[in-house]
């Protein structure tokens, strides 16, 4: 489906000075280098600021800085932050482009008969909700999906198709939960025990629970495992990306964001507006605080106390240290070399 606007109707919906005429129509969100007749595009980084002259866009998007040069090329919306004006206005175009269908309870769903379901929920097909389950009003439930007993899931949250909430777990409102998620499978708890040819294994019921903020995303294939006695916490406004594991008892702060193949384990504490670097690793049983910034493939060790950039696996340190040290590693065949020239120089036997 293709959706037309105008740009007028963009700023007032939106917000931001208009430079340019309202009338002024548009078919597509685009990027500057790729944009023809019809598409707004936006520039939010400077490094980008020479594609501005040549785009064919027929609005751009920019910050005060950019706003002459973009008014002299064309029409322009100039707006404090282009990034967010822009994240906003993916948001109302795909409303209006991929608009939900009616809600409605598919005839092939499995609901328990004690199952609460609120007004204006949609319940794909081969859906399952347990015995139990409370789905709040407007929430949808995606084909093959299954909502486990005594689970909750609050309102305007949307689960795609093949996701699995266990027994007992929590859902926020508003969230958004992709495929292939887990929420709520058994955390890795084992005791030994002594076996005839070395330790077996005696599982640990895991007891607790899952619970998830509002307003959480959650990626595909993510799973999230139950605590083993108090509850896992994903807290509000957390963004998580796919392929994460995060382990039983993890606890994870308000608004923090973390990329893909990250892997936490069990008892870890994360603060709140943390920023988790994708296949970053994190220790068992840690602590970081809030407003941590943790680099790309970083194996976080030790609890972390003062907010800053980490980086590394050798072990991890401050990023501007670890930047130094890294330098220095790549001098040290070259260094070494010298240092034996000098020895033959001092001492020639």
């Amino acid at each position: 489906m293709i959706a037309e606007t105008t740009l007028g109707e963009i700023a007032a919906t939106l917000g931001g000075d208009l430079l340019g005429e309202a009338a002024l129509r548009v078919t597509r969100i685009g990027p500057l280098e790729s944009a023809d007749a019809g598409t707004i595009a936006f520039l939010a980084n400077p490094r980008y600021a020479s594609q501005l002259a040549g785009t064919q866009a027929t609005c751009v998007i920019v910050a005060p800085a950019s706003a002459e040069a973009a008014a002299a090329r064309g029409a322009a919306i100039v707006t404090p932050d282009p990034y967010l004006y822009f994240a906003r206005l993916s948001q109302w175009w795909a409303a209006r482009v991929r608009p939900l269908p009616p809600a409605a309870i598919h005839p092939s769903a499995v609901v328990a008969a004690d199952a609460q379901i609120a007004a204006g929920v949609d319940i794909g097909p081969l859906a399952v909700v347990e015995s139990g389950a409370v789905i709040a009003e407007g929430a949808r439930i995606g084909s093959h999906t299954v909502i486990g007993r005594n689970a909750r899931v609050g309102a305007g949250t949307r689960i795609a198709a093949n996701v699995s909430i266990a027994f007992d777990c929590v859902l926020g409102e508003r969230c958004i939960v992709h495929s292939g998620v887990v929420i709520g499978a058994d955390g890795f708890g084992f005791a030994p025990a002594k076996g005839s040819s070395g330790p077996e294994w005696v599982k640990i019921e895991q007891l607790g629970a899952v619970r998830v903020g509002d307003d959480v995303e959650i990626g595909a294939n993510t799973c999230i495992d139950r605590g083993a006695l108090e509850d896992t916490v994903i807290g509000n406004g957390v963004k998580l990306d796919n392929l994460i594991q995060i382990g039983h008892n993890v606890r994870i702060g308000d608004h923090t964001v973390i990329a893909a193949f990250t892997g936490i384990a069990g008892s870890a504490v994360i603060g709140r507006h943390c920023l988790i670097g994708g296949a970053a690793r994190i220790q068992g049983h840690i602590e970081i605080c809030d407003s941590v910034t943790v680099s790309t493939c970083t194996f976080i060790s030790h609890s972390i106390k003062k907010p800053g950039n980490y980086s590394g696996a050798y072990p991890f340190e401050e990023n501007a240290s670890w930047e130094k040290n890294a330098a220095t590693l790549r001098q040290l065949y070259p260094l070494r070399q010298r240092v034996r020239a000098l020895e033959k120089k001092i001492d020639p036997s």
